[in-house]
Order: structure tokens, then sequence, then C-alpha cells
């Protein structure tokens, strides 16, 4: 492999890693607040200049440098031109409980986190978040060159490699394998530390199966040509849910209860631009890539391009995001009560007047 060659792999890799880690929420460090169409509001005078200037404050919106970010940059640039219908300031981080804390404290208004935390932060917050909608579906590939793998029963037999013991990713798997009448038994898996390590174990045994998030399954299968992405966990799940059923859910949008019942409208408005933004990136993907690139999210535009069609941005909302977001919680609930904060959210969690 020459020079030239080697330093593309590295650079995939590299920006695979960043978006894993928004993806999941690992800790990394404190992100920056990347843009806002909002000007600095003036301090109020007394009486109804105090309430006009509460109305014109901006949403202070979090997400993560992954996949939730990546179906909000239309938004964003919108905003950055002052073209938003709403006014908005908008904060990246690399890490969940960045995002989690700010909620706490009251420095954000609205985050978009992974569903299980946002569970999580209803528990800590004892009920003073409501969420509004998913914003991003399942990205679990099983990566492989045994093309003959069509099923989760066909993993019966077959040692897998993948990250996330104890967390999401090893529950959604096992409660796939076993509703497919896999036992635990009948599938080794064997877990490695990071995705970069899975995909060197598919490297070096041709016979290996792997389960990546994206972009590193794509990256993987972009590294050996006779990799595949055989099995989509999100497809497998629909499968078994059936229409009408639970999701398998990654990113959902969370607003402090506060904000909700002084500025419902204001939220609804951020609600529908974000709806249009999701929209933007599924549609006009070179275009959207072309602003994950400016907004830092990916260093290059390409290699957004090439990601972006498998992080399975959406916008779901209203009673279909319920159904959808709580029977994917209490699949994991069964497996490990504290992956939601040791209870299910109540009925108050699901904002459904959305529309």
């Amino acid at each position: 492999m020459n020079t030239g060659k080697k330093k593309r792999k590295i650079t995939v890799f590299m920006l695979a890693a960043l978006l894993l880690f928004g993806l999941f929420g690992c800790a990394g460090k404190q992100g920056e607040t990347v843009k806002t169409s909002a000007a600095e509001t003036e301090t109020a005078g007394s009486g109804g200049e105090e309430t006009k200037t509460e109305e014109a404050a901006p949403l202070r919106v979090g997400s993560l440098k992954g996949p939730t970010s990546m179906g909000l940059v239309h938004l964003m640039d919108r905003a950055a031109n002052g073209e938003a219908e709403g006014t908005y300031v908008f904060t990246m981080e690399t890490a969940a409980d960045v995002l989690l804390t700010a909620m706490i404290k009251g420095e954000l208004d609205v985050a978009l986190l992974p569903a299980n935390i946002a569970s999580v932060l209803y528990q800590k917050t004892e009920g003073q978040v409501a969420v509004i909608d998913i914003n991003t579906l399942g990205v679990l590939y099983v990566v492989a060159s045994d093309t003959g793998i069509r099923s989760m029963a066909d993993l019966k037999g077959k040692t897998l490699y993948l990250t996330g013991k104890g967390q999401t990713p090893e529950y959604v798997l096992r409660y796939l394998l076993e509703e497919s009448g896999v036992k635990d038994d009948e599938v080794t898996l064997e877990f490695k530390s990071e995705a970069a390590e899975v995909v060197s174990a598919l490297a070096a045994d041709p016979a290996a199966v792997g389960l990546l998030p994206q972009p590193f399954a794509t990256a993987a299968c972009v590294q050996n040509e006779n990799f595949q992405m055989v099995l989509d966990l999100s497809a497998e799940w629909d499968s078994l849910q059936g229409e009408g059923g639970s999701r398998l859910v990654t990113g959902v949008t969370v607003v402090r209860r506060e904000v909700l019942e002084e500025r419902e409208e204001a939220v609804k408005t951020f609600l529908k631009e974000r709806e249009t933004s999701s929209a933007y990136a599924n549609e006009h993907t070179k275009e959207a890539a072309e602003l994950v690139a400016a907004a830092g999210i990916l260093e290059k535009a390409a290699v957004a391009e090439k990601a972006m069609p498998y992080c399975s941005i959406t916008c779901i909302s209203g009673e279909e995001m319920k159904t959808a977001l709580e029977g994917y919680l209490s699949v994991l609930f069964a497996r490990d009560a504290s992956s939601v904060g040791g209870a299910l959210p109540g009925g108050d969690f699901y904002y459904t007047a959305a529309k």
C-alpha cells in the first residue's frame, strides 16, 4: 500500500472516530458554541419591555458532534444567515454527559441526546424534561465477508466482534438474537474497547463478523472490498416489531419542561424547522455534507456524503414517536434498568401535541 492510500485510510478512521464520540456520548472535551441567529439580548427595561425581551430570547440548543448535528446543519446555516423563523443559539459537544449537565443546570433549553440518556435525564430532574421527537434511528450494522448471513438466525455459531459491553449495542444485539431464537451460548461475543479494533479483527480474519455503528461500518467496507453490510439492525428490529411497533432509536430531542410550558410556540417552531432540516439532510445529501464539513462535524464533505445515508436521520413526533420510543426504552429497561435511569419515564415524558 502506498503512502497516499495509507493517509486516506487514516483520515477516514480519524473522522469516523469523531462521529462515533458524538453518537454514543463518550467522554470528551467540552465543545463550543458554533452558530446563532440571535443578536445579544439587550438589558430589559421595566414592565412590558421585560416581557418582550423574554419572548425574543433565543432557544439554546445543544447537540452532539455526530448524526444528530448532521441532521441539524441546514437549520444552523439558515439561522446563521438570518433566514430561520425562530431564533437559536446552537452548541455542539463531543460528550453526552456535558449536555446532560447543562440541561440540569438550565444552561440549555433543548438538547439532542441518546435515547437512553434522555430517560436518565428525566429521572435526574424528577420529570422536568419532555421528549419532542426522535431525531436518529438505528445506526448499527453487521459487517462480514460472508454474504450468506441474511438474518439474525444466521449468526448462530459465529464469533461476533463488537464494542459497547454493558451498553446499548450489547442490549440491542442480545434482544434481537433472543427474539430470533438464538440463545446466548450459541453466539460468541468478543468485545473490543473501540470500533477500530473491531475493524482490525475483521481484516485479520476473513471469516470474522463484526457489529459496527456508522460511520465505522462504511469505513470498514471502504477499507476491504470483501466486506459488506449484511444486516441492518434497524431493519431487523422493525421486522420483529411489525407495523406500528417500537423502533430502534439512537437519538431524541428533549426540552426543559419550564421552557415548554412558557414558550410552547417557540418549541413548536423549532420542531417544525428541525423536521425541515432533517429532510434536507436526506434529500440534498451532497449540499448537506458541505454544511457538515463547514460546521466542523466531519473534516471532509466527501466522507460525510458517504456516511449520511446510513445515519438514519429522521424526525418522528407525536403518538408515533411515543410508541417507537416507549417500546425501545422498555427493552433496555428489561436488560438493565440503570441504562434508562433506574425506571421507565412516566407518560408526561412524551410530548405528543407537537403539531
